[in-house]
């Protein structure tokens, strides 16, 4: 085993033709109450939007899975989480988000980094699951500004 196998560093960036606020509380909105898998399934998360605010999974009667916690939170440009997220063994995550705004629209960086005993199916299916929620972001403040 390598420092590389145990360590995951991914970015995405993506340019959404809508106002920084609108696309800030999508992104609040889609990494909590309507964050689904690429299967389109809820995955019934909360999140705690203020610092130390928790994101976790609420699957009801007592059943849930803690996913982190909200590291900063500075709207409309900045929203760090940190925690296990998904990853039930050894392993620390830290997932940050900036948003720029520009002529025409706001631009979205996205960075997930993590440290641990990454498993190879995670460390293959993050770049897809995490586009599929920038996708979801750019299409829910394309139905919001209409």
């Amino acid at each position: 085993m390598t420092v590389d196998d145990l360590i995951l560093n991914t970015t995405q960036s993506v340019d959404i033709d809508a106002d920084i606020a609108v696309v800030f509380q999508s992104v609040l909105r889609q990494l909590g109450e309507s964050f689904t898998n690429p299967q389109g399934e809820s995955m019934q998360m909360k999140m705690e939007p203020w610092p130390g605010g928790r994101w976790f999974r609420d699957r009801g009667n007592g059943i849930g899975h803690f996913w982190g916690h909200v590291q900063v939170i500075k709207p409309p440009v900045l929203l760090e989480l940190s925690g296990p997220f998904f990853m039930s063994y050894p392993a620390v995550n830290h997932i940050e988000v900036k948003l720029e705004e520009r002529p025409g629209g706001t631009h979205v960086d996205f960075r997930h980094r993590a440290i641990g005993l990454i498993d190879p199916a995670h460390r293959s299916g993050v770049p897809t699951g995490w586009k599929y929620l920038l996708d979801k972001v750019a299409e829910d403040c394309s139905t919001h500004a209409r």
